[in-house]
């Protein structure tokens, strides 16, 4: 399954399984893959539905910079969220603790 499969399949299923998390999140997140089969990507949760959209639309309240294949191993849960963070694999433009730790719960 290839990156934008994994965002729009994938973290689409989690907000409809978990609508709790789109009311929590309640922000514009744009997702800056690099690498091969990345992408930009915008997670729109002040929607009540189609979530995500390529591309930056929007201003966001926080941009997620990874790699590819990292991401990959965060989504399929090979690669802890938070340690990604603290090693410098996955990083939040500005920082905002409380807005990534609810992501974590989403993409991890």
């Amino acid at each position: 399954m290839g990156i934008k499969d994994q965002i729009t399949e994938q973290i689409t299923k989690r907000l409809t399984d978990k609508p709790e998390l789109v009311s929590e999140l309640n922000s514009v997140i744009h997702f800056d893959i690099s690498g091969d089969g990345g992408g930009q990507f915008t997670l729109d949760t002040t929607k009540p539905a189609d979530w995500i959209s390529d591309g930056k639309n929007g201003e966001s309240k926080m941009t997620i910079l990874v790699a590819a294949a990292d991401f990959e191993k965060i989504v399929s849960k090979q690669l802890n969220p938070q340690m990604a963070a603290m090693t410098g694999k996955l990083k939040f433009k500005p920082m905002d603790m409380s807005l990534a730790m609810k992501l974590a719960k989403l993409i991890g």
